[in-house]
């Protein structure tokens, strides 16, 4: 008999039985339902499982926090509800039923995006370094850099720039292949079709602003020019040409008879989806993209930019709740693009942080309880190395109180933020570790923000749990 198969039984009872599972799987930390009708689920039923350490519905899904030992909950409960467990793509499929239109979008650009995170964790770890050792005057009376006075740093620095030039500036062939994965299409078509708006024949992006019109290569068709114009680091040109050539490859498969759909089906498809990224979609896209990065940029860094990071630091964690969160994803892609660095993201880490030190407030709050505690310290100490979920849900959302008392401080720490312009390379670990992905100049703005993010937040929740009478 497995450790937690009554508990496993309790949570089946709890969730409207077998007949209301329409499917169940499980991450790292929660397991995760796709129910026939959510309705049926008793919430308090569920809370007062020991294993349980909360719940929440997100995407269409059920979500039940287990903790580290989910993997051996599972097990049990697969055991005993004689339910075979799908993949979690399959309860993301099975998800759709219980999701409106937004929704779906919204699960679909996380999905986009997400195996894109690690890269760009990586990318902003890269320059960051880079930027220690070959942008800091910290030698020589502050007259030099590290890469200026040793051949091995400046050999280091030029290698690693290899990667962060394939990260960066290749981004629109990882953005063209997650979208053919996502959308069921040929992957290696898309990865074709991100290459061809990277090409080396094309001028690059980043020459374009310096590079005189009479100057930028064309294709010259006889009766109409198009300009020669690379997508480094471009973010929605790339998923406009992507979904063109999904929507392409799948008509072609619909209307094409199968004993000639291999030759006509991947020609068509990727040679018109090529033309129509570069004659049309290419420049749209520049242009919407360009366009939104400007107008949050001009938030951020305008006469207003207080208020911007006040509001956003404030309703930036209710937007995970919703799923609206995903994209900022893409908004932060675009502004490192655009302007070499992102002020959003920063702000994203710190109310992130600010929700782990509610936690903490509750942790010193409910010292003494050692059931609570069960649920705390694993859930704090997951939300400063960036994983929020366990602390929102299992935590704050639970009281109420603490998840407020985390909003108010990230949005103090927003408005510092914003007012020192602390920038950041690229997307980061979102929580404490985010400091390594801040460009150098705003290293200690950041830090001062982060120490708001963790003070605030639980002086107030322990001020808040005191009067309330929590222990």
């Amino acid at each position: 008999m497995g450790k937690y198969q009554e508990d496993a039984r309790e949570l089946l009872a709890a969730v409207g039985g077998r007949e209301n599972i329409a499917a169940v799987s499980h991450c790292v930390t929660r397991m995760r339902f796709v129910l026939n009708d959510p309705a049926k689920a008793d919430v308090p039923r569920i809370e007062k499982i020991k294993s349980a350490k909360g719940t929440f519905t997100q995407a269409g899904q059920f979500q039940v926090i287990i903790g580290n030992t989910v993997n051996d909950f599972y097990n049990d409960f697969v055991a005993v509800s004689g339910i075979e467990g799908v993949s979690k793509d399959a309860v993301k499929s099975a998800a759709k039923q219980n999701q409106n239109r937004a929704q779906k979008v919204m699960s679909a650009l996380a999905e986009i995006f997400a195996p894109l995170i690690p890269i760009m964790i990586t990318g902003g770890l890269i320059l960051g370094f880079r930027n220690c050792i070959d942008s800091m005057y910290l030698l020589e009376n502050g007259t030099k850099t590290l890469v200026e006075v040793s051949q091995f740093w400046s050999g280091v620095d030029s290698f690693l720039w290899l990667i962060g030039e394939a990260i960066f500036h290749m981004l629109p062939v990882c953005i063209c292949w997650s979208v053919t994965k996502k959308m069921g299409t040929t992957e290696s078509l898309g990865i074709v079709l991100g290459l061809t708006l990277v090409s080396g024949q094309l001028l690059n992006a980043y020459s374009v602003a310096t590079t005189a019109a009479a100057d930028i290569p064309k294709w010259d068709f006889g009766f109409v020019q198009v300009n020669m114009i690379g997508y480094q680091a471009q973010v929605i040109p790339a998923m406009l040409a992507a979904f063109t050539l999904v929507y392409l490859e799948k008509f072609f498969r619909k209307i094409c008879p199968a004993v000639i759909s291999m030759i006509v089906v991947p020609f068509c498809s990727l040679v018109l989806s090529v033309m129509a990224a570069h004659f049309v979609l290419g420049p749209i896209g520049w242009a919407i993209g360009s366009a939104v990065s400007s107008a949050v940029y001009a938030g951020i860094s305008g006469p207003f930019r207080v208020i911007f990071g006040a509001i956003f630091g404030f309703v930036y964690a209710p937007l995970v709740i919703t799923g609206l969160h995903h994209m900022s994803n893409a908004i932060d892609l675009q502004l490192v693009a655009d302007f070499g660095g992102t002020m959003l993201w920063p702000m994203i880490a710190l109310s992130n942080i600010a929700q782990g030190s509610a936690v903490l407030g509750m942790i010193y709050l409910q010292r003494k309880n050692a059931a609570a505690q069960e649920v705390n310290v694993p859930s704090c100490i997951s939300c400063y190395l960036g994983v929020t979920e366990p602390a929102m849900f299992g935590v704050n959302l639970k009281y109420n109180f603490p998840f407020l008392c985390g909003m108010i401080g990230s949005a103090i720490a927003g408005v510092v933020c914003t007012a020192t312009s602390t920038t950041a390379n690229s997307v980061g670990v979102g929580g404490l570790p985010g400091i390594l992905s801040i460009q150098p100049a705003s290293m200690l703005s950041f830090a001062i923000c982060m120490v708001i993010a963790i003070v605030i937040p639980f002086v107030l929740t322990v001020i808040m749990g005191k009067k309330k009478g929590v222990a």
